[in-house]
């Protein structure tokens, strides 16, 4: 059992409130066969991204697709424990997603899915600091094109986060998705991709080269995280950062990625860097803030990785952010 705060503790997992987070994506069950630990856990890139903020004390609304099945609550029950709100309507599909998991040697997890995906209706009254989205939930159809719509419309003025998290098994040919997940980067203030992404979406050129082409289309921020090799920074103002791989044991890395993005997001909004703005602060980072953006969310991602499953740190397990 997770060392976890009490419920009294814990942010509220009612009512969706004004000013702080808005995550959007696919939220699904991870099936483990027999041979590999037989058991069933709360997953999907989005979905970890809200768990990892609400156990670092963000308030913040996560816009998914679930069936009222024994998945479907399943996850409920985990978004709860961790302070997630679901948005009204998020609860309409007709099944919840799964993906059939196994590990190889090193611990990676490789995904064989059953989803289904669309878009609830956004409350009316919500108004995010941040809006995250990424992975299937920003590409899959029906619901990657209204996804799409509404981080172009972005009708909050919100910072908008981004990680394309690929899957080629639902995303298909590289050349085919490029476009759709390049016109999220445009849109964005604030990208992390791995280098495996990178290294996917464009093979004729480095990872380093893919994410320097990426800052020229509009973001104010990107981030690549090189599994061993550590993660680096680039910053809209020319500076950037670079960090070695966190030490420390690894049981498995599924959600590391995930946790990292949590926790450089919940960094900049320590840094008031987060909401309308706030873009020219963002701009203008400078290289030892990123590098200890780095540090913060690195130290997340360590603590994700020494145990099973997507399971993020909360707050009191981190240092204090610097």
């Amino acid at each position: 059992m997770l060392n976890q705060p009490s419920a009294s503790t814990r942010p509220g997992a009612s009512t969706p409130k004004p000013g702080g987070a808005l995550v959007i994506g696919e939220a699904l069950v991870d099936v483990v066969p027999a041979d590999q630990g037989a058991r069933e856990l709360p997953g999907g890139s989005p979905l970890n991204v809200a768990v990892g903020l609400g156990r670092l004390g963000r308030s913040v609304t996560l816009a998914t697709w679930l069936g009222e099945d024994n998945h479907g609550a399943l996850i409920t029950e985990h978004l709860r424990r961790s302070g997630v709100v679901l948005s009204p309507g998020s609860d309409a599909a007709d099944h919840t997603s799964s993906a059939r998991v196994s590990f190889d040697q090193a611990g990676s997890g490789h995904y064989v899915f059953d989803l289904a995906w669309d878009l609830p209706a956004m409350p009316a009254d919500l108004a995010p600091l941040t809006v995250h989205v990424g992975s299937l939930g920003a590409t899959v159809s029906p619901g990657g094109r209204k996804v799409l719509a509404t981080v172009l419309a972005n009708p909050w003025a919100a910072t908008i986060t981004y990680d394309p998290n690929v899957r080629p098994q639902l995303m298909g040919a590289a050349a085919a998705a490029r476009p759709e997940i390049e016109a999220y980067v445009g849109a964005a203030d604030v990208v992390k991709a791995s280098h495996e992404d990178l290294e996917w979406l464009y093979p004729d050129r480095s990872a380093l080269e893919s994410a320097r082409s990426w800052l020229g289309m509009g973001p104010d921020l990107v981030v690549v995280t090189m599994g061993a090799q550590g993660a680096l920074a680039l910053g809209a103002a020319d500076r950037s950062a670079r960090i070695g791989v966190t030490p420390g044991p690894v049981a498995d890395t599924v959600g590391a990625g995930d946790s990292f993005m949590s926790a450089l997001i919940h960094w900049l909004w320590e840094e008031d860097l987060l909401g309308p703005g706030r873009q020219d602060a963002l701009r203008h980072l400078g290289a030892d803030q990123l590098q200890r953006l780095l540090a913060f969310a690195s130290a997340a991602a360590a603590i994700t990785v020494s145990r099973p499953g997507a399971e993020p740190p909360w707050l009191h397990e981190l240092p204090a952010p610097s």
